[in-house]
């Protein structure tokens, strides 16, 4: 397998597995790959006790143990425990902090009556039309927000260059890699069919439910945008 881009992310599920007559929240570790022709894949999926450093270390691990190679770029919601395990991993990957999960950060630490605003300036920044752009308005940010929420600029600034990743790789893929919300789709559709229950008999249940709604196709993971793009693997470049 030939894998271009790797998606690591935590879903904090909103439904509860039942176990010893008590409730839990349970946390399920999902890892989405993409391949050279664009396809998204589940690499793998698991229940962990909490997310630690150590339970994204082991996950890495068992991808690797199946002969899986190092990705081009790992997009993340910016969990600091799973960032580590990467690097660990694969000390010269290259990282994309999710922009999506970036704004639920500025949001959560402006001001109520600045919120709009910060989000408007956020999304013309994160989405301009050229790197020269995004570099302007980057700065534009953070000369206004310094004055005004300087929480803001701190958040804006913790995640540094890793926030604009995406800009290293051709337009076309641009939306692609900006954030994680292919797991969020899968999130959004467990939710979807749990929400009318308190909980689920166990933990088991958990990752069974997920995986028949892949498996069945009633959650479709389209391949990403601006896949002509992507380089070829060298196998493919030697047949040409």
């Amino acid at each position: 397998m030939c894998l271009r881009q790797l998606i690591p992310a935590h879903s904090a599920f909103g439904i509860r597995a039942c176990a010893s007559a008590r409730n839990a929240r349970v946390p399920v570790l999902v890892t989405l790959g993409v391949c050279a022709d664009g396809r998204r894949i589940v690499l793998d999926m698991r229940i962990a006790g909490q997310e630690s450093e150590a339970a994204w270390r082991e996950l890495l691990q068992s991808l690797v143990a199946r002969h899986l190679g190092t990705p081009t770029l790992a997009v993340i919601d910016g969990n600091p425990g799973l960032q580590a395990a990467l690097r660990a991993q694969w000390p010269e990957i290259v990282i994309q902090r999710c922009t999506n999960h970036k704004l639920r950060n500025l949001l959560a630490k402006a001001p109520a009556h600045l919120r709009e605003e910060v989000a408007e300036d956020y999304r013309r920044l994160v989405y301009a039309e050229t790197r020269e752009a995004v570099a302007q308005a980057r700065v534009s940010f953070l000369r206004k927000w310094r004055s005004r929420c300087k929480a803001v600029v701190s958040s804006f600034e913790e995640a540094g260059d890793e926030l604009f990743t995406f800009l290293q790789f051709p337009k076309s893929q641009w939306k692609a890699l900006r954030t994680t919300n292919a797991l969020e789709r899968i999130n959004e559709e467990f939710r979807r069919r749990t929400k009318t229950q308190a909980s689920l008999p166990g933990e088991d249940a958990v990752l069974l439910l997920l995986y028949g709604l892949l498996r069945s196709g009633q959650i479709v993971l389209r391949r990403i945008d601006g896949r002509e793009d992507m380089p070829k693997p060298k196998s493919q470049l030697k047949a040409a």
